[in-house]
């Protein structure tokens, strides 16, 4: 028996424009909406091609020290998450065509090409695409 990942997350200001951006921009499908009291939820997105896979917490910032590590992560460039695609160059052109910002465009690192881009919710999201 062996652990594995089901859930991890991800930092947002705004859970509802989080979740516009996850599926409507970048193509991700809402697998969990449960109301956790007041304003919050808990609100994962699944990739369409694994919807029984590893889910990604729209994490609310209700946590002050959260707040502060999502802006320093931001103030440095520092990606929050990598998501894994098998054709960046194509990838990079669909999202900046629907208007997303890229705080580097596709570069060739070694085996892999990487691109960052911001999740409009305070994060810079890395895409890698395996050479």
């Amino acid at each position: 028996m062996a652990l594995k990942i089901i859930v991890t997350s991800v930092m947002v200001s705004d859970q509802d424009k989080a979740l516009a951006f996850y599926t409507e921009v970048l193509g991700f499908i809402k697998k969990t909406d449960i109301p956790m009291g007041g304003q919050y939820r808990w609100l994962t997105v699944v990739s369409p091609e694994a919807p029984d896979g590893v889910e990604l917490l729209l994490e609310p910032m209700a946590f002050p020290p959260a707040q502060v590590y999502q802006k320093a992560l931001f103030d440095a460039g520092i990606p929050c998450t990598i998501f894994g695609v098998t054709d960046i160059q194509a990838e990079y052109d669909r999202l900046l065509a629907s208007g997303v910002v890229f705080k580097t465009k596709p570069t060739a690192m070694g085996p892999v090409t990487i691109a960052v881009l911001e999740d409009t919710c305070g994060n810079f999201v890395q895409m890698v695409q395996r050479n």
